[in-house]
């Protein structure tokens, strides 16, 4: 639950003005207005500052080459970093730098390195930072948490994902350069969902990839999979794509039990569970809720009351290193080990926010990169 902020409100510059930034982050701020302000633009894209300046009332508006001038002259306490996967090392560092606390979109960077570098240079300059995973303070999740660690479905013994989209062609997403693929841009859930259900990290991996000749698929892979093995010999598995109908749920089995979600990862509509022990049978649908402000809510008051967050780099890093992992696996075709990540805390229930469901507002130049 969110701490005492004693009134103060925390000035936010949003760098990146694409989908996820208009149709979730700027609406956001009306919801976690009681700790965070919108105060600054960047991008490079002068009718989106301009439109967006406009209709949100902010009137700091800069271009990429002058975000270092956001930082000195924005009065900023923290920004929103949605840009490319390849540019959030840098943006991230540059604001840590300036003495800016940064809350980065997943998945944090393109490498693990690259994440140590941005955790080191936000320890360095004593700034939080924290990354965007929204699913850790929404209720149906973190009830599927609960349900895990309580041992309600007895003790959970495999976890299986799949989440699928058709990208646009031409998307950000089909850019491999940039972090694009589905590994990286949906995968990641169904990574970290296994994590935090079973509370652990994983052991190794074994991973495959396949493609069409769609010319979508010409610099990532269209489908890829992976088992990933935890310890106490509990098996996880997942299978993400970009050329599949939209799906996106999963399923853990329990020795006395499962529980499963459908739709399990969604921002955009409601979201259902199912919990099953012997006869018994739970079923609850979640309404569509904004979660986007919890994230702000939690992260200003984690700067207020000089707390870490939860996701912080760390969280970051952890998928990254499963993530290398599963590439390694692709290219040797072999089983690889995960580099081992000690980590303290772990999400659950108690992070949980209920923020009302926001409209999707008219955006300027930009779209859903799925069909």
């Amino acid at each position: 639950m969110p701490q005492s902020t004693n009134g103060r409100k925390l000035r936010y510059g949003i760098v990146g003005l694409g989908h996820i930034a208009q149709v979730a982050v700027l609406p956001a701020f009306e919801h976690a207005k009681k700790n965070s302000v919108l105060a600054a633009f960047v991008s490079d894209d002068q009718k989106k500052l301009k439109e967006l300046g406009r209709n949100y009332g902010v009137d700091e508006l800069y271009d990429y080459d002058h975000f270092d001038e956001c930082l000195r002259e924005a009065e900023l306490d923290a920004v929103y970093i949605a840009l490319p996967n390849n540019l959030h090392k840098d943006f991230t560092i540059r604001a840590a730098e300036a003495g800016v606390h940064v809350l980065c979109e997943k998945p944090m960077a393109m490498n693990s390195e690259e994440c140590v570098q941005m955790i080191e240079a936000a320890d360095r300059n004593n700034v939080k930072l924290m990354i965007a995973y929204r699913l850790h303070f929404e209720e149906a999740n973190m009830k599927m948490v609960e349900v895990c660690k309580t041992k309600k479905i007895g003790d959970p013994r495999l976890f299986n994902s799949t989440f699928t989209l058709q990208v646009k062609e031409g998307n950000i997403r089909t850019k491999g350069g940039m972090g694009g693929g589905p590994l990286y841009d949906i995968g990641i859930y169904c990574i970290n969902a296994a994590r935090y259900l079973f509370q652990a990290e994983p052991l190794e991996v074994t991973a495959l990839a396949a493609s069409s000749d769609d010319e979508r698929f010409e610099s990532i892979d269209e489908t890829v999979g992976a088992v990933m093995r935890f310890p106490d010999e509990r098996i996880a598995t997942f299978v993400c794509s970009f050329g599949a109908s939209d799906k996106g749920r999963y399923d853990v089995v329990g020795t006395e039990g499962h529980c499963s979600m459908d739709p399990a990862y969604d921002y955009a509509m409601e979201l259902k569970y199912e919990i099953k022990q012997g006869n018994r049978t739970i079923e609850k649908e979640i309404p569509k809720r904004d979660q986007f402000a919890p994230e702000l809510l939690h992260f200003s008051d984690c700067i207020i009351n000089d707390t870490i967050p939860e996701p912080n780099g760390l969280e970051g890093l952890a998928d990254m290193l499963v993530i290398e992992a599963i590439n390694e696996s692709l290219m040797t075709g072999r089983t690889v080990g995960v580099k081992l990540l000690e980590k303290d805390s772990r999400p659950g229930p108690e992070q949980v926010m209920k923020k009302p469901g926001v409209d999707k507002p008219k955006l300027v130049h930009a779209e859903s990169g799925s069909k």
